[in-house]
């Protein structure tokens, strides 16, 4: 089970995150893996310490203006390209895409931010299921 955890760079809530994240490996054991987008704070930043710290198989989708690194699930030449918003956007449907279940984490469900408003989103359009937690 693939289960994309994105959100707000600004989430600081990272016990909810830690308990989500121990919650869903109890439920999936070795079959989950926890899908980020690599941002170095927020929800992102929390998904990949608690995935890798609970030993869960973790994949990362960084935008793809910066460098490539071990938890990409995209190759080593899709990355290093020239900087442009848009490549939040692709990122956000490649996560999308490439996960079973998507869950924003955001500070205030009535605020969310443009990156995550984009992967919900592109959620709806494809009929993927996702949720909303604060």
């Amino acid at each position: 089970m693939k289960i994309a955890i994105i959100g707000s760079r600004g989430y600081t809530n990272k016990r909810k995150i830690k308990d989500f994240i121990f919650k869903i490996k109890e439920k999936f054991g070795d079959e989950l893996e926890v899908v980020s987008g690599g941002a170095k704070d927020g929800s992102d930043k929390y998904a990949k310490k608690f995935a890798l710290e609970f030993d869960i198989k973790y994949s990362e989708f960084p935008p793809v203006h910066e460098s490539h690194n071990g938890y990409c699930v995209l190759e080593a030449f899709r990355y290093n390209k020239q900087y442009n918003v848009g490549n939040y956007h692709r990122r956000n449907k490649d996560i999308v895409e490439y996960s079973d279940k998507v869950v924003a984490f955001v500070t205030d469900s009535d605020r969310i931010t443009n990156g995550t408003a984009s992967a919900l989103k592109y959620s709806k359009k494809i009929e993927k299921t996702f949720v909303i937690l604060d």
